[in-house]
């Protein structure tokens, strides 16, 4: 093998790499954040909903998760604008992100509201809660602590496939990678240091999220 490795032009461009990252992770944790406001609404709607609300919500968990990330992020890319909608790359990136996570999410938020023994949520109604008190008092905190190592899964899942998104070239680790190597032509070295910083980034937060369960969300006694 004649190959002579050389990083000295990929370490070069560490500050694109790191603006790069920056925005894999607010990529994210946006679409993180929305999509599981959108899961929540999703849960409620199958569990607690009409029979037609039901049918739509598991059309639509059913359609994203049999369906490529790929083709769902250039449906919104490149199909919307037939329809007179044009999103820029990071918005179409978002909503992509956002459409997936929500239909993983609305599943795994529904299994963690059915985990609740229904004599818990009797009790919440005779005390004369409401609802919305009784899935914020009685149903929330005990679904979290079920649902939540699926949560973080979720999370890192997601970090992951915003790498996906550099096929429509929007702002992000792997798109900041496509780029450094059309210049230097290194690619073994730009795609094996971009490995080590995913790596790196999902290690980080695997113990974030275990310090938090550990500390705030394990029931005592267990271990």
């Amino acid at each position: 093998m004649s190959y002579q490795f050389d990083f000295q032009d990929v370490f070069a461009a560490w500050p694109e790499l790191a603006w790069g990252a920056l925005h894999t992770l607010v990529l994210s944790g946006i679409a993180m954040v929305i999509g599981m406001v959108v899961a929540v609404a999703g849960a409620l709607g199958k569990t607690s909903g009409p029979k037609p609300v039901r049918i739509v919500i598991d059309a639509y968990i059913e359609l994203i998760r049999n369906t490529p990330f790929l083709i769902q992020i250039f449906m919104i890319f490149f199909g919307l604008p037939s329809l007179g909608i044009r999103l820029s790359s990071n918005t179409a990136a978002v909503i992509a992100l956002v459409v997936n996570v929500s239909a993983y999410g609305i599943e795994i938020i529904r299994a963690g509201i059915e985990s609740i023994h229904a004599g818990q949520i009797e009790a919440g109604k005779a005390l004369g809660l409401r609802p919305l008190q009784i899935f914020r008092l009685i149903v929330l905190k005990p679904a979290i602590q079920a649902i939540y190592p699926s949560l973080t899964s979720q999370f890192i899942l997601l970090l992951l496939n915003s790498s996906v998104c550099s096929a429509i070239a929007a702002t992000e680790l792997t798109a900041a990678a496509g780029d450094i190597q059309s210049r230097t032509f290194r690619s073994f070295e730009v795609y094996f240091v971009i490995t080590c910083m995913y790596f790196a980034i999902s290690a980080f937060f695997w113990g974030v999220f275990g310090s938090i369960e550990k500390n705030f969300l394990r029931t005592p006694g267990k271990r």
